[in-house]
């Protein structure tokens, strides 16, 4: 009996560190969203075009084409979504923090149309 609960011990450890783990992994994968919305909402605040966007999203989507070994490819996704969208000209003139005109949602991840 001793031995069983040891065993489901070790069961329950290894599940908790799994479970850590990909909490660890999507917090990561938020905070990098929160980025990509952020900089998403400073660029239609700076009125660019949805087809400037659509081009940085399709760019995007055509770098990210085949996953690299190792790499979540979710993360990878949003990753170069940031990278491209800091990249944007527009961003480059205007100062990120002057770049918003208008008062800020009071959520953050909602984006009007």
């Amino acid at each position: 009996e001793l031995q069983q609960k040891a065993e489901e011990t070790e069961l329950l450890k290894t599940e908790l560190q799994m479970l850590e783990t990909e909490r660890v992994r999507l917090s990561l994968v938020e905070e990098k969203l929160m980025d990509v919305l952020q900089l998403l909402q400073q660029l239609r605040d700076l009125n660019v075009s949805k087809q400037a966007l659509g081009k940085i999203l399709l760019s995007t989507l055509e770098s990210c084409h085949a996953p690299q070994p190792g790499k979540a490819h979710l993360f990878e996704v949003l990753d170069t979504l940031q990278h491209q969208l800091a990249a944007c000209e527009l961003l480059q003139i205007q100062p990120l923090g002057k770049a918003r005109s208008r008062q800020p949602l009071s959520n953050p991840l909602v984006i009007s149309c």
